[in-house]
């Protein structure tokens, strides 16, 4: 099985950073694409930012020059710098991770989770 999990939530005020992580661990062969998504009360779950095993990254219009992912490979861990953090950015942030597995001899990509953590902007 595959693991995932984060650290680096709180409460955090307006204009201030966080910076979350996000370690993969278990059976695994290799790891695709790695990332973050949230989810605020009452709204769907949508993508922060996605970063692929390149490098290639994506970002919601949102956080856009205010939040950077990054990975490093030798951890399978990513990380996500919040700068500038506004009350609209609190929810639940969840990593993502698109992750092959070898089972019964053939590379299989499977998609995993983590628990989440919340993220909280107040004054």
């Amino acid at each position: 099985q595959v693991q995932l999990v984060e650290s680096g939530g709180g409460l955090v005020q307006p204009g201030g950073s966080l910076r979350l992580s996000c370690a993969a661990s278990g059976s695994i062969f290799s790891i695709n694409v790695m990332g973050w998504y949230r989810q605020a009360p009452g709204k769907l779950r949508e993508l922060v930012a996605i970063i692929s095993s390149g490098g290639s990254t994506n970002y919601a219009d949102s956080v856009k020059g205010r939040f950077t992912i990054s990975r490093d490979n030798a951890k399978s861990t990513v990380y996500l710098q919040m700068n500038s953090l506004k009350p609209e950015d609190t929810a639940v942030y969840y990593c993502y991770g698109h992750i092959n597995r070898v089972v019964a001899g053939v590379q299989t990509p499977y998609v995993y989770w983590g628990q989440g953590t919340q993220v909280t902007v107040s004054s």
